[in-house]
């Protein structure tokens, strides 16, 4: 039988049983195709957390039990005296209304780390398709970069808010790991700076492909060690030049290709190859600049000389200032907040947490995950602080000096991976335990 007349519901409506469709993306939902019947409640919170108003759903498809369900309900909405014996409804207890809002906010968590992990992958694939295509197909790589930014910004230029959110250490390796980040957070930056979607791109696809030149050195090149010799040092710092020929084979945009060119040169003249100041890099540059040094000092080669995102915020401020274009670096401080990301810290009631996002129009206070023996490290409600006016963030802290206890429970990145969603409201800490 064809399914002629899908209908349109409320999630309200929503019921084991029923056949939906999800009129999105398949990136922005966690399910593993656009149209499939309900089997559990799960589902149904994971649905109602995508922020539809309505959803398609087909009777025919759908089981006698649910379909009966919806012509009664919307019979009701109607007006109309259903063609079913009414049900009995049951009085849901107080318990069972926090036990079940609990189970759907988890769920509905869940689902978003889910559909932004999902995403992440599908970029750190679409990297790899640019670096093995972009030797012998280098006009073919460029279009994927391309449609790897487009997919971002479309996520990125909407009116909603976007925060920054903490992905699993499972997520992306090493390479690819350091250019999403880089293209990520770069574009949080530039719709902060309120940069043109034209230069959103540009700064995009630069972002990404900021690194390109390090495919023709040797993979023990590739990173950058305080042990190089001064030959080693110059063959590292070969990569930009490197960088700059592959954009040209790829038929980049000056913009992109300057970018590329200038990502390791600093403000005050000691950056390279060209030692030039602010005033002669251009706009994206100063923003690749910055953010690649913080993701560097985030994410080095050697993982036993990464520091917090925090102390990487302070030491760039305290210590590299100069080097930085000041109203960027601003910018930067003001969208990533005091604590980044992935960040550990003390409460102001002595309790231990991580920041896992950071809301970038908002991020003085972020969104936590709290160590609480009393619930198990994968039922953790993550907790909003900004709508907790007695609650705060007293200081930072290396992971090396959390209780035993609460290191296992909290588990702090060794790598850190971010990536971006739509800021939802979540629960209080003082409404869920």
């Amino acid at each position: 039988m064809t399914d002629t007349y899908p209908q349109f519901i409320d999630l309200s409506q929503l019921r084991i049983g029923m056949f939906v469709y999800l009129d999105i993306g398949w990136m922005d939902h966690p399910f593993p195709v656009n149209s499939f019947s309900i089997t559990s409640q799960e589902q149904i919170a994971a649905i109602r957390s995508l922020g539809l108003e309505r959803i398609r759903y087909s009777p025919e498809k759908s089981t006698p039990e649910s379909q009966a369900e919806a012509i009664a309900d919307a019979a009701q909405a109607a007006g109309i005296e259903p063609p079913v014996k009414p049900l009995l409804v049951e009085v849901e207890s107080p318990k069972a209304a926090e036990t079940r809002k609990r189970r759907e906010l988890l769920a509905g968590q869940q689902a978003s780390l889910m559909a932004c992990e999902k995403q992440f992958n599908h970029a750190t694939q679409t990297f790899k398709m640019v670096i093995d295509s972009v030797h012998a197909q280098p006009q073919v790589a460029r279009e994927h970069a391309e449609n790897l930014i487009h997919s971002f910004l479309q996520e990125i230029l909407t009116e909603d808010e976007a925060a920054i959110r903490l992905l699993s250490e499972k997520a992306g390796e090493k390479t690819s790991l350091h250019s999403i980040n880089v293209t990520v957070i770069s574009l949080l930056l530039g719709k902060a700076m309120e940069l043109s979607k034209a230069e959103m791109l540009e700064l995009g696809i630069g972002a990404l492909l900021h690194d390109i030149g390090k495919m023709e050195l040797p993979d023990r090149l590739r990173w950058l060690d305080e042990h190089f010799s001064y030959a080693e040092r110059q063959l590292y710092q070969g990569h930009v030049a490197h960088g700059v020929t592959m954009g040209r084979k790829m038929g980049l945009s000056a913009h992109a290709m300057l970018l590329i060119g200038q990502h390791h040169e600093h403000a005050d003249g000691s950056g390279y190859p060209s030692q030039i100041r602010t005033d002669k890099m251009s706009p994206l540059s100063r923003i690749v600049a910055l953010v690649n040094r913080y993701d560097n000092l985030c994410n080095p080669g050697n993982p036993a000389l990464a520091i917090t995102p925090h102390e990487a915020l302070s030491q760039i401020f305290t210590q590299f200032k100069t080097q930085f274009h000041i109203p960027t670096l601003t910018a930067f401080i003001r969208m990533m907040g005091i604590y980044p990301p992935g960040s550990v810290v003390q409460l102001t009631d002595e309790r231990y947490a991580m920041v896992v996002s950071v809301n970038s129009s908002r991020p003085i206070k972020p969104r936590i995950l709290i160590h609480n023996p009393e619930v198990p490290r994968d039922d953790a409600l993550i907790i909003n602080l900004e709508a907790e006016a007695n609650l705060g963030i007293h200081r930072s802290l290396k992971p090396i000096q959390l209780p035993k206890a609460a290191y296992d429970y909290l588990s702090p990145r060794k790598r850190l991976c971010y990536f971006f969603e739509r800021s939802r409201e979540l629960v209080p800490a003082g409404d869920m335990p």
